[in-house]
């Protein structure tokens, strides 16, 4: 019976290692690139290469978790008492290489799956997979890690929101049309929203560590109006789109989500301390996979309709 609870304890820290709340980051987007595939070029999907990109993007979205947890490590960043992380290294004692080398590993795995992916649609996809791949990398890794900068929402957003639904919309279609750059743009706004929810939680030990996050450098209430903005924008969007008759008006179904911004933006303003508005950072991430999941059913809706 003892050996049961410690191999489930064991699972659990793996488990938790991956920060499995952010998969979603990038598991909607390519759920969402292929349904906007299906939609509006009218072309069959090809579930194979479905399933590779959504297994190959989340295990870069894993080990870039993984980086994350060793530099923040490294660099002194984190303890037993910090919220919102793995604590594979300072709750539950595993080498630092240990997690180094998962994280690598995952990448060779998720390499493979790429040149599959690339075989069977194009070999240019090559060239900006292992631009996202070193994106991953260098997000908390390297001399000048970009999740300590002002641009950590920016390139998080523009990579894992807009970059992965056009690249599944691609490897289905064999191009990038205007409407799918259109129907991407409210994933990037909401997978940087939850780059900008977890800065936010995380203020005052990002300040301590000489991190210039945005929110550092706006102030968290000042954070919290322009996470509000994202939210705001993100729905207005589609709303537009769908005013100027340029998508079927079952994409409003995204406003079936709209109650879990409102307690992530409520939630913000009435606390404070990070374990208080873990919360609000759980609804954040909500947003982004109901909203885009949403979308995506609305637009096969319609197809079928």
């Amino acid at each position: 019976m003892t050996k049961v609870i410690e191999a489930d304890r064991g699972f659990q820290v793996w488990w938790h290692l991956t920060r499995p709340h952010t998969l979603t980051a990038s598991f909607v987007p390519v759920f969402l690139g292929t349904a906007i595939a299906a939609a509006i070029s009218k072309h069959d999907i090809n579930f194979l290469l479905f399933f590779a990109m959504l297994i190959a993007s989340m295990l870069i979205q894993a080990a870039t978790n993984m980086f994350n947890e060793y530099y923040d490590y490294k660099r002194g960043l984190d303890n037993e008492h910090s919220v919102g992380i793995g604590g594979t290294i300072v709750r539950h004692g595993v080498a630092p290489k240990t997690i180094m080398l998962i994280a690598l590993g995952f990448y060779g795995i998720a390499l493979l799956l790429g040149i599959y992916i690339c075989a069977v649609s194009s070999w240019w996809l090559a060239a900006i997979g292992l631009i996202c791949m070193l994106i991953g990398f260098l997000y908390t890794g390297g001399p000048f890690p970009i999740a300590y900068s002002p641009f950590g929402e920016l390139v998080s957003g523009a990579v894992m929101g807009m970059g992965i639904v056009l690249i599944a919309f691609f490897i289905q279609t064999g191009t990038v049309t205007f409407e799918a750059v259109l129907l991407s743009v409210p994933s990037m706004i909401l997978v940087g929203g939850i780059m900008l929810a977890n800065n936010i939680r995380d203020i005052v030990g990002d300040t301590e560590g000489g991190r210039k996050t945005l929110a550092i450098l706006v102030g968290r209430e000042r954070a919290i109006t322009i996470l509000s903005l994202f939210f705001m924008v993100s729905y207005l969007w589609i709303i537009g789109l769908v005013v100027i008759d340029d998508i079927s008006a079952w994409a409003l179904l995204v406003v079936l989500s709209l109650p879990k911004p409102l307690k992530a933006i409520a939630t913000f303003r009435a606390f404070k301390a990070p374990k208080d508005v873990m919360p609000a950072m759980k609804y954040t991430a909500q947003t982004n996979t109901i909203f885009g999941f949403l979308l995506g059913l609305g637009l096969l809706i319609a197809l079928f309709l």
